[in-house]
């Protein structure tokens, strides 16, 4: 069995990348924002424009990592599902700050699948060593292939997200927590899933089921 769990607004209570051009870069970067969300450029293209916005020094990004806030739920959640299963975080988010986050949380370790992120001078860049050129999503980190390779093929694999960059996973795995927009994708594409609010409402599920499955079909 493997978790998926995406980070910006699912692990994180805010969408992390979002608070921190909204703290540092030009106001104009909603306006790339929406470009993306409207399906005229990847989501490469709107990260990697957004964050050439962004100006500040690496004490002050670091600081402001070590703020973001987490879902404390997470903890129990973690505990209980850690015993019969794998847990994964991945994100289309940047992996230095998640690190950042979950460390100054004294959150569990857990294997981090993220765009990388660099510093440069008076601001930040990124890579992608998770994209997927054979991926039509354009996501930096292709989360079904991340998925696929972490799973290998073991049954189910359940995802825990909130947003667009989870909506290609959304279609192929086994179980589907949802919050934010991502309600709507599975609605508007009749793909069943489980609405969660924060990792309480996940762990609540997840004690009704029986520890060794090797699928689950979702009820009406």
């Amino acid at each position: 069995m493997l978790f998926v769990v995406d980070f910006d607004g699912t692990l994180s209570v805010c969408d992390t990348v979002d608070a921190m051009l909204e703290k540092f870069a030009d106001p104009s970067w909603k306006q790339i924002e929406q470009e993306w969300l409207d399906g005229h450029i990847t989501a490469v293209q709107c990260m990697q424009k957004q964050l050439q916005m962004v100006k500040a020094d690496h004490l002050t990004l670091e600081n402001f990592f070590r703020s973001i806030q987490l879902d404390a739920t997470f903890l129990p959640f973690h505990k209980h599902v850690s015993q019969f299963a794998k847990v994964a975080v991945v994100s289309d988010g940047l992996d230095h700050a998640i690190h950042v986050a979950m460390k100054n949380a004294a959150f569990p370790e857990l294997p981090i699948y993220a765009n990388k992120l660099h510093f440069v001078p008076d601001g930040i860049d990124m890579s992608w060593p998770h994209k997927n050129p054979n991926c039509n999503a354009g996501n930096g980190v292709c989360k079904c292939k991340v998925a696929q390779d972490l799973s290998g093929g073991e049954k189910p694999v359940i995802l825990i997200g909130d947003g667009k960059s989870d909506a290609c996973l959304a279609k192929s795995a086994d179980i589907v927590f949802a919050k934010g927009s991502l309600i709507k994708y599975c609605e508007t594409n009749n793909i069943p899933h489980f609405k969660f609010q924060t990792f309480a409402d996940v762990l609540t599920k997840v004690k009704t089921w029986p520890q060794k499955i090797s699928h689950y079909t979702l009820s009406a």
